[in-house]
């Protein structure tokens, strides 16, 4: 097999010397197999024995060596290194949303400090403890199967969109992890759970990007767990949050009228009566009318609407 020269620039940073971080260039022959893990160790054991790195089991079960690759998180003990290169580089950097210390670790305090949020241990009905243990049906297990295998690597915490912007956000790991619990069929605390990760910086707060879900590198895509704990919150009842009003402003238009207002939905979705919320919307409605962006007051009439309007129903009708 014949090796390539590839260039690794390498984010450094050396708290007592560096005030921010800089880039260095390692030129490695990689060979086709080769992982990234692999050619990171091959730099700090052959060429430079001050880069600072995290790896482990080396077999995508520890979750320890997440990095950044040309911009985006992976574990890379499972990343080739040539399906990486770039006009004959590959750009790594600490995972993104958490401070670096050294080099490519970072401080993941923030990152294990939100899950104490969602109280992840098993609270059981005490009332009906059994003998030996608490048995679950493969059908039950199911519900929980995909949530389970989160093996806390955080690349879904460094390139989630929100956790960028607003840092009080639970994140997806995190609400992945509230979901392995909330669909348990042994917790006794489903309800309290699932109010709790419907407040403000909890599942409604998702923006949809799917980061999350494309850079996990297991079966828990969080973005999907998130939808599943929304899905469960409205069958439960839980429509006091903007969140929740914003699905069923949505729904309110789109199904009944096949289009969307999107004068109605943003008033529905803080609530007719919350005079603070409506307040709130003002410097964004002058912002849109001044720069005439604002929707027409009566929605354009689409073609097909009554189709829409047949998907809403027939789904309505599922749903019953």
């Amino acid at each position: 097999m014949t090796a390539t020269n590839v260039t690794f620039k390498v984010f450094r940073f050396d708290p007592e010397k560096d005030t921010e971080g800089r880039y260095q260039d390692y030129t490695l022959a990689v060979a086709p197999g080769e992982t990234i893990l692999n050619c990171v160790n091959r730099i700090k054991w052959e060429q430079d024995q001050t880069l600072a790195h995290r790896f482990s089991c080396g077999s995508a079960i520890c979750g320890s060596c997440a990095m950044k690759i040309n911009g985006h998180a992976t574990l890379v003990c499972k990343t080739q290194a040539m399906d990486k290169v770039k006009d004959g580089v590959i750009r790594i950097d600490p995972i993104g949303n958490l401070k670096p210390l050294r080099d490519l670790v970072v401080d993941l305090t923030p990152f294990w400090k939100s899950f104490e949020k969602v109280e992840p241990w098993l609270a059981p009905d005490a009332h009906s403890a059994p003998e030996k243990e608490r048995l679950q049906t493969p059908e039950q297990f199911a519900k929980i199967d995909n949530s389970t295998t989160c093996i806390m690597c955080a690349a879904c915490f460094s390139d989630c969109n929100v956790l960028e912007v607003d840092k009080r956000y639970y994140g997806p790991a995190t609400l992945a992890k509230a979901h392995r619990f909330i669909f348990d069929s042994r917790d006794a605390r489903t309800e309290a759970r699932l109010r709790k990760v419907t407040e403000e910086t909890g599942v409604w707060d998702c923006t949809h990007c799917g980061e999350c879900s494309t850079r996990c590198p297991t079966e828990t895509k969080p973005l999907a767990r998130i939808n599943e704990i929304r899905q469960a919150a409205m069958k439960a009842g839980m429509h006091d949050t903007s969140g929740a009003r914003h699905v069923l402003g949505f729904r309110e238009t789109v199904g009944k009228r096949g289009l969307l207002d999107e004068n109605y939905v943003p008033i529905r979705s803080v609530g007719f009566f919350n005079l603070a919320g409506l307040l709130s919307l003002a410097p964004v409605g002058l912002r849109m009318l001044a720069r005439g962006k604002n929707p027409p007051f009566i929605p354009h009439s689409i073609e097909k609407a009554g189709e829409v309007r047949a998907i809403f129903a027939k789904r309505e009708e599922l749903n019953k």
